[in-house]
């Protein structure tokens, strides 16, 4: 070892599955939005009909991406003392901030990125709609792309600053829905 380097950490198969794990799931949510708003774009003839789809898809990654923001600046302590009384979502919202990271990148990076890439592709689709009443393909095609990124970057701008000031809120919040999934489950695996 050279001087000024430090000892090399191996990446832990643990985490290499993780991001295996993330991969696939990106993959397969990416399928299933991409099949979803490709048939409704496809289907729906009304342009206003469409950039709402669009700004649906746009809104569920602001959501995900303020989750995401919220469990990484969210302190545990008041979760441990709700925890204690067992108020529903305690748990959970620990569980959440003890993986940071990991909720992070399916927040923030899976979810959040898939809703990106899906609304521009489903801009392409408002773009051929729109092209049909006889407007110029790149003009429409400048003005739909960055509309689709002005709302995406000024969503996720407000939501940060919304995220790290109601943190706490916020994943209390998502900890509760979560732990509503996963008690569900919980019963269906004691049948």
């Amino acid at each position: 070892m050279s001087e000024g380097e430090g000892p090399r950490r191996k990446v832990r198969p643990k985490r290499s599955l993780w991001v295996a794990k993330l991969v696939l799931i990106t993959f397969l949510i990416g399928c299933l939005f991409s099949f979803i708003s490709g048939t409704l774009m496809r289907d729906i003839s009304n342009v206003w009909v469409a950039l709402l789809i669009i700004l649906f898809i746009v809104s569920i990654g602001v959501i995900f991406d303020i989750v995401g923001v919220a469990v990484t600046a969210a302190s545990i302590v008041p979760f441990v003392s709700m925890n204690s009384k067992k108020i529903r979502g305690a748990k959970t919202a620990m569980m959440l901030i003890k993986n940071a990271s990991k909720v992070g990148a399916f927040c923030n990076d899976m979810v959040g990125d898939v809703c990106g890439i899906i609304s521009g592709a489903a801009g392409g689709i408002l773009v051929y709609k729109v092209i049909e009443y006889g407007y110029n393909i790149d003009i429409v095609s400048i003005i739909i792309s960055s509309l689709i990124a002005a709302v995406t970057v000024g969503g996720k701008a407000l939501g940060k600053t919304f995220a790290i000031d109601k943190s706490q809120k916020i994943v209390f919040i998502a900890a509760v829905a979560a732990s509503l999934v996963y008690r569900e489950k919980d019963k269906c695996n004691n049948r």
